[in-house]
């Protein structure tokens, strides 16, 4: 996606280095671990905690990052630029991507440890693996071909339909009939949606994970804001599904360690290996965890980013003339490389998405 191609403006506009906020976000998401572990009477340095997996998977991506992101640049995995996107995209070629190969994987398996391989978390890491899966293909075929296209838009959809239809029995064939209510978080009522809830479980998974791909736009922007609704997630689902809330942890200490390499100005690009994982992630366990409506909250950015190309598109098809040329709704979609046309520096653009994210943390946090 054109997440991977926004170029390196540095402190421009800003007071803030790419090394400063990164970090701050690493002690605020500490702080804040440590803070709903002792909340909710867990002692954070045991396995099932929030804070353990948090630190540990932060502490193990960002030293893995020292030993993968040199074998990828011997690989010759530098990022391929788009002609027709921006001049300025240019300054990051040659930057590695594929970063997710390190992360997510390193992630799920102290997940999986730490839970001591419970039914549900060994679930959501299929699926998380299966999604990173599909990402590396589309990654590796954008680097094979030295274009911006990777596997077809048609094969991509059809692999990640494919897997949330696996995950999506495996749903049907493990959980009790409540699955298919959806709670809602102000009233003591369950939305009953019945078999309707499948396609809409389905429909999450491709959507969530395709949305956080298209947020991957901005060095730091996606690995940062996703660690913040992951760790929220985990929270709010930690009493009843304790194995759940330690992959949630682990996989945004992940972001973390990662954050470390690809905060501005980046080293590494996660790749569609690791936007499409995360997305899948996030969705597969609120689906098991019946917590679809705090997925909406936290995802806000996520979703304001998808609407911002959808519209874009939409409005381009909608003025064609006869030329066949349209008018754009914004400079550039998504909605962060639109900021950036309008003057906003990448710093400025990845501040604000993180408060936002931290704002919407705290409302779902509240709700629950």
């Amino acid at each position: 996606m054109d997440a991977k191609l926004s170029p390196s403006q540095g402190s421009q506009g800003t007071n803030i280095s790419g090394i400063t906020l990164a970090s701050s976000l690493v002690v605020a998401l500490t702080i804040a671990a440590w803070t709903l572990d002792w909340l909710g009477h867990r002692t954070p340095w045991e396995g099932m905690s929030l804070t353990l997996p948090l630190l540990l998977c932060a502490v193990g991506s960002a030293a893995m990052g020292f030993v993968v992101i040199p074998m990828l640049q011997a690989l010759k995995t530098g990022q391929i630029i788009r002609e027709d996107g921006p001049q300025a995209h240019l300054k990051k070629a040659g930057t590695p991507t594929m970063g997710g190969i390190f992360f997510v994987p390193l992630a799920v398996a102290i997940a999986c440890v730490l839970s001591n391989f419970a039914t549900d978390v060994l679930a959501v890491a299929a699926l998380t693996l299966s999604y990173g899966f599909i990402g590396w293909l589309d990654d590796w075929q954008i680097l094979r071909r030295k274009s911006n296209k990777g596997i077809s838009p048609k094969m991509k959809l059809a692999l990640q339909i494919g897997f949330a239809g696996l995950f999506c029995l495996w749903l049907m064939s493990n959980q009790d009939s409540n699955i298919t209510n959806i709670a809602l978080p102000w009233v003591s009522f369950a939305l009953p949606l019945g078999f309707l809830f499948w396609p809409l479980a389905g429909f999450v998974l491709v959507a969530e994970s395709n949305a956080t791909n298209l947020t991957d736009g901005i060095d730091g922007l996606a690995s940062g804001t996703v660690a913040i609704a992951l760790l929220a997630l985990g929270a709010i689902i930690a009493p009843a599904h304790p194995g759940l809330m330690v992959f949630c942890a682990a996989l945004s200490g992940g972001c973390l360690g990662f954050l470390a390499h690809n905060r501005n100005p980046a080293r590494v690009f996660m790749g569609d290996t690791g936007s499409l994982a995360l997305g899948g992630a996030l969705a597969s366990v609120a689906l098991l965890t019946n917590s679809l409506v705090a997925l909406f909250i936290l995802s806000g950015i996520f979703f304001v980013e998808t609407i911002s190309v959808i519209a874009q598109v939409t409005y381009y098809k909608a003025t064609k003339g006869p030329d066949g040329k349209g008018k754009r709704l914004l400079k550039m979609a998504p909605l962060h490389h639109h900021l950036e046309l309008t003057g906003w520096s990448e710093l400025q653009v990845v501040t604000v998405f993180y408060i936002i994210a931290a704002i919407l943390a705290v409302v779902c946090l509240a709700l629950a």
